[in-house]
């Protein structure tokens, strides 16, 4: 689950992670009355939405070049900057051409900036270990870093055994050249972070850009905070952050009937049960020439009406052009598929391709259901069969 930046500074501060003051505001006479209240002769109006790379969006027909943030050195000027934003749809590199609607903006106190650096916390699943990432490129998304200087990324690993210790704050200090008053800062700045990660159950913490100020002084100014769903539930406080106006409708519908649905950008739909055979699924899509629009996992012990649910789901996407319904029968039995398949393909008026390739427990049977239907079904004998019927399907009929 990912909330807005300025949620993820208020949780993040509770652990003593250093952020500037800020104020939320909704209208134009908010932002210009938050500027008047927090005081000071600069602040920042920051478009509040689901995505990076802000400040280098752009609003949907506006010619300015203005992004999502803006310096203001009044609150008359803060007033006019959200009510620039207020209501448009900024687009940027992770939100693609289509953007999001800026519904609220951060108004945020200026700060006397030194450097801008990157400093993130995730889960190296490789180590399994707490991994803080650091660059002097602050300001810059990680990946771009990555790709252009891989060894401009420092990486340091926490043993759960010890847990974080000040080693591992001043092996980063030092090599983002930091020195004096700053090194004890960024130690401090870390410890917090990884309390925070830890007592939140999150999936990531990055603060880019991290900043040195002036006074020697670390501060976030930016902060990106991701929640693991599956630990949601010992923090009631957290999910009531939750967003859904910045989520996929499609996803939350999945998610109201216990289903694992993530849109993709290809045009065969998937409904699979289990996680491991969709994500295969999707492999074997790709290597015979298409592209999967979803991963849709119904899990094992779905019932006709999930599966009614699932298929109905897959065919909202109108960028679907053929599905291909991939099971192995264990607990999930095959009829039961079936019996959902059938309904809700007469229930849509189903007008794409769809392959079915079934497998396990009473295939039998739920083959008969489907032959018959009536509906035109396309039977895969496995897996390399199905994938190479529906991408034929699909090219035919376009």
């Amino acid at each position: 689950m990912n909330i807005h930046e300025y949620q993820a500074k208020q949780v993040l501060a509770k652990y003593g992670v250093a952020v500037l003051d800020g104020a939320i505001a909704y209208t134009p006479d908010e932002a210009g009355r938050a500027a008047r209240d927090l005081g000071g002769t600069a602040w920042v109006v920051k478009a509040q939405i689901h995505a990076g790379g802000r400040g280098k969006g752009h609003f949907a027909g506006d010619e300015s070049g203005k992004g999502g943030v803006r310096v203001v050195t009044s609150p008359e000027q803060a007033a006019e900057a959200a009510k620039a934003m207020l209501g448009q749809v900024l687009v940027t590199r992770q939100t693609g051409p289509a953007g999001r609607e800026v519904k609220r903006v951060y108004v945020e106190k200026g700060c006397d900036i030194a450097r801008e650096l990157y400093l993130g916390l995730v889960i190296d699943r490789a180590q399994s270990r707490l991994t803080f990432m650091a660059s002097t490129e602050g300001g810059m998304e990680i990946e771009e870093v990555a790709a252009r200087s891989p060894d401009a990324i420092l990486k340091v690993a926490i043993d759960p055994a010890t847990g974080f210790q000040p080693f591992h704050g001043r092996r980063i200090a030092f090599g983002l050249g930091l020195e004096g008053k700053q090194v004890a800062a960024l130690v401090r700045f870390m410890a917090a972070m990884v309390d925070a990660f830890l007592g939140l159950d999150c999936s990531v913490v990055e603060i880019n850009p991290l900043v040195i100020t002036k006074g020697a002084e670390v501060v976030a100014l930016d902060a990106k905070v991701s929640f693991d769903d599956n630990a949601l539930f010992r923090h009631k406080d957290v999910e009531a952050l939750r967003d859904e106006t910045e989520e996929d409708p499609g996803e939350l519908e999945a998610a109201r009937h216990g289903l694992n649905y993530i849109k993709l950008d290809g045009n065969i739909g998937c409904m699979v049960n289990g996680a491991g055979l969709a994500m295969a699924t999707m492999d074997i899509i790709k290597l015979y020439g298409g592209a999967p629009a979803n991963f849709l996992d119904v899990g094992g012990g779905a019932t006709r009406e999930r599966v009614t649910t699932a298929f109905k789901l897959i065919l909202s996407d109108p960028h679907v052009e053929g599905i291909l319904v991939n099971i192995f029968g264990g607990i999930m039995r095959c009829d039961v598929i079936a019996e959902g398949v059938v309904a809700a393909a007469r229930e849509v008026s189903l007008n794409v391709p769809l392959v079915v390739r079934l497998e396990g427990t009473n295939v039998d049977l739920g083959k008969k259901i489907l032959s018959q239907s009536g509906l035109p079904i396309i039977a895969a004998d496995n897996l390399a069969d199905a994938a190479e019927k529906v991408v034929t399907a699909v090219k035919e009929a376009q």
